[in-house]
């Protein structure tokens, strides 16, 4: 089951965005990639009949799975493939800011796990701190009200990433920093678990592995949603859990 394709990367229209990208030294052809892979990007979902656990995941380009070769092999697909009596809720976006995510919550209906994969496009779209700690703690209020067992993932050190150059690309890192504290704050009052992605460039493996970058140099490859699978797992404390959903 797989959800209709929404507009594509809505921030590359937005101007500031576009002289970050011009200003970062970043070459049309990887915009034009970022396009084509959100474009192609497809929400992985599944209702399988025999639904032991549900998962609702709300968010942007990286809930969606952009930069994946195919929905199976987004951090969606592979929870679903490694839990096939997982019934997932993908209602993640191309292009969405923690404001928008607000907008994705299917009303009271709670869920046993909900994973909050946002975070990239406030760091890129300059968006004030003030309003981005502000939206992610509503994000997680109501992501608590739904569930007793939220994570939230935003994407790791955007700055790492070859889509951008210096000197943007340090002021990305500086951005991405503070958003990864704000969702700390906002994890810590809540009562919610935080997924840290974030690296410095000498241990990053985005930087230090090849490959786990798609062809744009922003979203995760194949291989780098697979890091992700494993990160989750490792951190979330969700695997009990998750393993009532296995078929047996």
């Amino acid at each position: 089951m797989r959800s209709t394709p929404r507009p594509v990367l809505p921030w590359l229209a937005v101007a500031t965005a576009a002289v970050v990208l011009v200003t970062s030294g970043c070459a049309a052809w990887r915009i034009g990639q970022a396009a084509d892979l959100a474009r192609q990007s497809t929400p992985f979902q599944q209702n399988p009949v025999s639904a032991k656990r549900s998962l609702l995941i709300v968010g942007d380009s990286t809930g969606v799975g952009t930069g994946a070769s195919a929905p199976s092999n987004s951090l969606a697909g592979l929870l679903g493939s490694a839990y096939p009596d997982l019934r997932i809720d993908n209602r993640a976006r191309d292009g969405a800011t923690f404001a928008d995510v607000l907008g994705q919550f299917p009303g009271p209906q709670r869920f046993d796990l909900v994973l909050i994969q946002a975070g990239g496009n406030d760091v890129i779209r300059l968006r004030s701190d003030a309003d981005v700690r502000a939206d992610i703690d509503r994000v997680t209020a109501m992501a608590r009200a739904v569930s007793d067992r939220v994570v939230l993932m935003p994407a790791g050190n955007v700055g790492n990433a070859p889509f951008f150059f210096a000197p943007v690309s340090w002021h990305m890192t500086q951005r991405a920093r503070r958003l990864h504290g704000f969702v700390r704050e906002s994890a810590a009052r809540h009562g919610a678990v935080v997924v840290n992605l974030f690296k410095e460039k000498t241990d990053d493996p985005f930087v230090q592995v090849p490959g786990l970058h798609a062809v744009d140099g922003l979203h995760p490859s194949d291989a780098g949603y697979r890091l992700w699978r494993d990160e989750l797992l490792a951190q979330s404390g969700w695997a009990t859990v998750l393993s009532e959903a296995q078929t047996r």
